[in-house]
């Protein structure tokens, strides 16, 4: 064959490449190999090292698979051509042949070189070039042109604009959840005469500016970040953390750009320079469950909160279903197994347990204007107490200061069994089988020789098994208190050694370990309530202590902490150390810090003075003091395979800083411009809940096996404009939507649509969907003129249905307030939400329990819905009020009939409609007039027109 054919060949092979129409790798054969492959050769099962979600599984030079340009030569295609049933793939068990479709598909992609591209989350979204469309006049928005041009495409026309009146209605409900008052409906529709598009302008900024505005969609969020005032398990008692709530509502009304509003939620306690405001925010992640059920291990639910932090952050945040990758590598998405865990350590050093008291926790003041003032001092005293804890902790490091006790003998109190382990060095004490409550530990030991005073002594606590609890902490202790003595040859009573300070190894502990010193104490020095590493204390005397020839000493330990109703606190290994040391007397005599505690006392006071209510948040375990992070085999905590520290996974952009990987640095991740899904997938909540379903409709699943984007450029347009253009302003992305004519279309369906896009996925007319469950009491309360505008404050308790409350724990009272209170209306974001008895009206028109991340609401229509607004007790006492209303707006039966459906509807009655409901009103006979105008109002508030948006 000479050199000009195979020049020849080569050419028409290139043409016929070419000509060939191209193959989208995510478009088709993504697709293709999730429906026929993964389901062995994925993410949960790997057969013979094979995994069609990652490239260098498939491609070289690590995977065999294809060989791009040769189809021929690709095992793949021989595979699925093969007609041995041993051969072939997928085999015939598992699943039909491949099509010629889907064969040709293949070969053409291996011919056209076997691209392989990411699926289109997972790269960074690229501001597009706006269209041209022929419809340039009909574009009010940029992000018009994107869909007017996809009409165009689609040989389809937008709808008319909507009836202004209708349209105020729709915008005024989705930016503050509350329908316009008369009055605002008339001075829109003459501003509209006056001024055209400029007041529609001019309501959507009144509109933001508002403080309902916050009210409305800070109840968006708390779906995503699973907000509830109780603490979800076992007994699900309240938890008080409404100062969250209330957090959001302002965040929303301040415009907090959204990276920084992420930024506090995920890591406002590691900002320089915090406030208490930052603290606050942090407690988004507090509202993970608890479970105060008795015979618990507080470790088991420790590690599922941190784990639902994980899944909450991705769910929220990235719009991906990063929770399967617990149990093993995602099926899908190019998420590995061991990267779940490395995501996890950003989390599992956080210093919060499953425990009742839901510490660590800030005092935020009850007053707003006391928030500076508060935060001052809160910095004052965290940056002395670590003064004073770096000032003496040294002491208790310095192995060099100190003399193991040796030949222990030791007792205790009751029938726990304590022995003694002798070491080449020291002694240890240790607790055998049983641990019974209220249990006291008295060890007694000859003092070294050549010690000739005592000015300290250290108490280390151990594991029972040390090296292993790193991984699998065991349950900690509390010293409630110490009692030292000196016991003297030849003399009857021991002498008492009086403690005067305790240094622990933390600086913040949850107990103070002072109150060690209090006989009367129940806390004190503590590892609670899970101990990793060994903990020591320093005990210093009073002052330095002569030790007669031959004197022993004698420590009484005492536990009086127990929890759960069965697991005691108590220090099962322990070793004692001593010192003549005479600089440790300095800890207590020393003027500088003398002063130092003085001053902390003065702080403390002063912010004791500041009402203040206690809020979880999150806050870092000490670094000395830090649990390792492994990964679970098949998702399950007890069996921890290898250790990993924190990162995200390789499929993404990396850490900016990888050598500072905690949870700022995660949150700074999260919102850099590097990440292809925040802006996305935040683009895309906010679309969904003014248009009814997102641009991309599976909002929780934005992965391979999520759906597509409808309009993939303008989502990309969005996502790169709001996190650059807009600077992350939501208010400013929702006004542009607001005021776009994609937004302000018409919402009647046209015939040509029920075929072509009855689902308004082409966004051929306007939005058109049931209101919220909160919009639904919400709108009902403001047209009856009941609602309250009261902002802020603890959760509040509407009436409810007899029988529905019958909670675990019996102090969770329901306490109603009185008809007439204005406390009984206040809005619906402000309803106590427990968890495990979800406010009946709520429920039944869909809102989430709030046990776990609710990224969308999936609208339903039922007859309970209904009943429930025909019934409840809530919307009988609106009709009523309502009825008053329509009563005392004109002296005609008429003219009130026409002011309740415009005070309803926002429109003006046909005459059709004004009939009906006069002929309704004549229906109910001779009846007092409060009782037939009830009875009209309740069917008003019952209509279809009114319900829906």
């Amino acid at each position: 064959m000479n050199r000009s054919f195979i020049f020849l060949w080569a050419c028409a092979a290139a043409w016929f490449v070419s000509a060939e129409e191209p193959v989208s790798f995510n478009d088709s054969i993504r697709p293709l190999f999730n429906k026929h492959c993964t389901a062995c050769h994925g993410g949960v099962q790997q057969a013979a090292d094979i995994s069609f979600a990652y490239r260098d599984s498939v491609l070289p030079p690590e995977g065999y698979l294809v060989e791009p340009g040769d189809p021929e030569a690709s095992i793949l295609i021989e595979r699925v051509l093969s007609e041995d049933p041993d051969e072939r793939m997928p085999p015939p068990e598992h699943g039909e042949a491949l099509t010629d479709v889907e064969v040709d598909l293949l070969n053409r992609w291996i011919r056209q070189g076997a691209s392989w591209s990411e699926h289109w989350a997972y790269e960074n979204p690229v501001a597009a070039t706006l269209p041209a469309p022929k419809n340039m006049d009909w574009c009010r928005e940029p992000l018009d042109r994107f869909v007017i041009a996809r009409l165009e495409n689609e040989g389809l026309a937008p709808a008319e604009d909507e009836q202004p009146q209708r349209w105020l209605r729709r915008v005024t409900l989705d930016l503050t959840g509350l329908p316009p008052t008369q009055k605002e409906r008339s001075e829109f529709l003459q501003h509209v005469q006056r001024r055209g598009d400029l007041a529609y302008a001019d309501v959507v900024d009144e509109l933001l500016a508002r403080s309902s505005f916050g009210e409305r969609w800070a109840s968006v969020w708390l779906d995503q970040v699973r907000y509830a005032d109780s603490k979800g398990l076992g007994l699900d008692a309240r938890r008080n953390i409404w100062k969250y709530r209330d957090w959001v509502i302002d965040a929303f009304n301040d415009d907090l750009p959204f990276d920084r509003f992420t930024i506090k939620q995920l890591a406002g306690d590691l900002l320089p320079n915090r406030t208490i405001d930052d603290l606050i925010a942090t407690a988004a992640h507090r509202n993970t469950q608890t479970c105060e059920e008795g015979g618990t291990d507080d470790e088991e639910f420790r590690v599922m909160a941190v784990l639902d932090r994980v899944n909450t952050t991705w769910q929220t945040w990235q719009g991906v279903t990063f929770g399967c990758v617990q149990c093993h590598s995602h099926p899908y998405d190019p998420f590995r197994h061991e990267e779940y865990y490395q995501f996890a350590a950003f989390f599992n050093n956080t210093a919060d347990s499953d425990l009742n008291e839901d510490w660590p926790s800030v005092q935020a003041p009850l007053d707003r204007k006391d928030y500076e003032a508060a935060s001052e001092l809160d910095a004052e005293i965290d940056a002395l107490r670590r003064q004073l804890w770096q000032a003496e902790y040294p002491v208790v490091t310095d192995d060099d200061r100190w003399t193991p006790l040796r030949d222990f003998d030791v007792s205790s109190s009751n029938a726990t069994k304590v022995t003694v382990d002798s070491k080449p060095d020291h002694d240890e004490f240790r607790t055998v089988d049983t641990i019974t409550q209220n249990l006291a530990i008295t060890v007694e030991s000859p003092l070294p020789e050549e010690l000739e005073s005592l000015t300290a002594l250290r108490l280390t606590a151990m594991p029972l098994d040390p090296e292993k609890a790193i991984a699998d902490s065991e349950w900690g202790f509390v010293l409630s208190h110490i009692q030292a003595e000196l016991v003297v040859q030849g003399e009857e009573k021991p002498r008492s050694i009086e403690l005067a300070r305790v240094v622990s190894d933390e600086p913040n502990p949850f107990y103070d370990p002072q109150t060690t010193l209090n006989p009367k104490s129940n806390r004190g020095f503590a590892a609670y309530s899970r101990i990793h590493h060994s903990r020591s204390a320093a005990f210093v005397l009073k002052s330095p202590m002569q030790i007669p020839h031959g004197a022993r000493i004698r420590l009484t330990l005492r536990h009086r902490v127990f929890l759960l109703g069965s697991f005691s606190l108590v220090i099962k290994r322990g070793r004692i150390d001593v010192t003549d040391d005479n600089s440790l007397t300095q800890i207590v005599e020393s003027a500088d810090l003398i002063k130092q505690r003085e001053q902390l006392k003065k702080l403390q006071a002063a912010r004791s003075k500041i009402a203040s209510t206690s809020v979880p948040v999150l806050a870092n375990r000490e670094p000395h003091l830090k649990r390792p992070t492994h990964v679970f085999a098949r998702g399950l905590f007890l069996t921890k395979d290898k250790a990993v520290t924190a990162g995200t996974p390789q499929s993404l952009p990396p850490l900016p800083e990888p050598e500072h990987a905690d949870r700022l640095a995660m949150a700074n991740w999260l919102v850099s411009q590097e990440n292809p899904l925040t802006a996305r997938v935040t683009v895309n909540r906010i679309w969904a809940r003014l248009f009814g379903v997102g641009l991309v409709a599976s909002e929780e699943d934005f992965g391979s096996s999520g759906e597509m984007p409808s309009h993939p450029k303008l989502l990309d347009d969005l996502a790169v404009r709001f996190r650059s253009d807009m600077a992350w302003s939501q208010k400013e992305l929702i006004r542009e939507i607001v005021l776009s004519s994609t937004y302000r279309q018409s919402s009647a369906i046209r015939k040509e649509l029920l075929t072509t896009d009855a689902t308004n996925r082409l966004l051929a007319r306007g939005p058109r969907h049931r209101l919220s469950a909160e919009m639904v009491r919400d709108q009902a309360l403001a047209i009856s003129g009941l609602l309250s505008d009261k902002m802020h404050g603890k959760p509040v308790h509407p009436p409810i249905p007899g029988g529905v409350w019958r909670p675990f724990a019996g102090g969770d009272k329901w306490s109603t307030p009185k008809k007439g209170d204005p406390e009984r209306y206040r809005r619906s974001i402000y309803t106590y939400t427990k968890r495990s008895i979800p406010f009946p009206m709520f429920a039944a028109f869909d809102a989430p329990s709030r046990e776990f991340c609710a990224p969308r609401r999936l609208r339903s229509n039922t007859p309970l819905q209904a009943l429930m607004t025909l019934n409840d007790q809530t919307f009988i006492e609106c009709s009523e009020a309502f009825a008053k209303r329509m009563i005392e707006s004109s002296d005609t039966d008429e003219d009130r009939l026409h002011a309740g459906f415009v005070m309803a509807t926002c429109r003006e009655p046909s005459e059709g409609e004004l009939k009906d409901l006069t002929t309704l009103l004549a229906s109910l006979g001779e009846s007092d007039e409060q009782v037939k105008f009830t009875s009209v109002a309740n069917v008003l508030l019952n209509l279809d027109e009114v319900l829906t948006k």
